[in-house]
């Protein structure tokens, strides 16, 4: 099949063969490329929001607690603890659509609220900070019963002496945040130790849809220059190839049954298309001169003839 076609079909075929074979080379590696970018835009807008719930735990540590401390043996107040605070606020910060697939959590080990007790997977992390105090972020894929999620992790350090006046043994905790929550969970915490990971996640299929957005804008454009390419140079092909090797095809044709009258056009380019129209003509004047000279050597011969 490929023998019957045209050198230009050939051509416009070869190139397409090649885009093709290329475009998906390329295809694989941008994909990849562009999920590390999208990853990467998600985690910058992911940290920033951990800075900011980092903020708000600082703002509630050094201005909100000191003011309402006092009542805690009359009411516990849970908006005097960081992790409440910060929790809320992110849950606000929810509403707004550029930040409605992003989820926080404080996953504790030992939390005073069980919401924030984290689940195997993020122990797991935990451990991993505890046992390598170097590691300060881990980031990643992980699978839950909603969906593929990608997270960023950082390790929760009891940082202030404060944190132990409710954290530390039942009989030092306000009693009433013992009556709300119980004398088991949220005590024997110790300075400087890694209770938490505090985490941000986003499900994967946000990461990986940003991707293929990107990646289908950018082979459709690809791809729309590279037929623009082939159009304009199947034009070019026709111009200076394929029409003037056809037309020396039918003058060598019309020569070859004898028509001498005929002459081959004479061409200005010095390309192999040009040379090849010189050689022809120069053949055809060779031809002439040969069968004059035979007319001449046997003119009896040129008589029947």
């Amino acid at each position: 099949m490929f023998k019957n076609l045209r050198l230009r079909q050939k051509l416009t075929l070869l190139l397409f063969l090649i885009f093709i074979g290329g475009l998906s080379v390329v295809g694989i590696a941008l994909n990849i490329v562009l999920e590390r970018n999208a990853e990467q835009e998600i985690a910058a807008k992911g940290l920033i929001l951990m800075e900011t719930m980092n903020s708000v735990r600082n703002y509630t540590s050094n201005q909100i607690q000191p003011e309402l401390v006092h009542r805690l043996e009359e009411k516990f107040l849970p908006e005097t603890i960081p992790a409440y605070s910060a929790r809320e606020v992110f849950e606000g910060l929810r509403q707004n659509s550029d930040y409605r697939d992003f989820f926080y959590k404080e996953a504790t080990l030992n939390p005073t609220n069980l919401r924030d007790k984290a689940d195997s997977f993020e122990t797991e992390l935990v451990e991993t900070f505890r046992n390598n105090e170097e590691t300060k972020e881990l980031r990643g894929f992980r699978s839950t019963p909603s969906g593929d999620l990608f997270y960023i992790a950082r390790p929760l350090t009891v940082s202030r002496p404060s944190c132990l006046e409710c954290h530390g043994t039942v009989s030092d905790a306000p009693k009433s945040m013992v009556e709300r929550y119980g004398s088991v969970n949220g005590y024997g915490w110790k300075l400087n130790e890694i209770i938490a990971a505090q985490m941000m996640s986003v499900p994967a299929d946000t990461v990986i849809t940003q991707a293929r957005q990107s990646l289908f804008l950018i082979l459709g454009i690809v791809s729309a220059i590279f037929v623009a390419i082939i159009f304009l140079l199947n034009i070019f092909l026709h111009q200076t190839i394929t029409q003037p090797l056809k037309h020396i095809a039918q003058m060598a044709d019309q020569v070859s049954k004898g028509n001498m009258a005929i002459e081959f056009e004479r061409s200005t380019n010095n390309d192999e298309i040009g040379n090849l129209s010189k050689a022809f003509q120069r053949m055809k004047i060779s031809l002439e001169m040969a069968m004059k000279r035979l007319n001449r050597s046997h003119p009896s011969r040129g008589k029947q003839e």
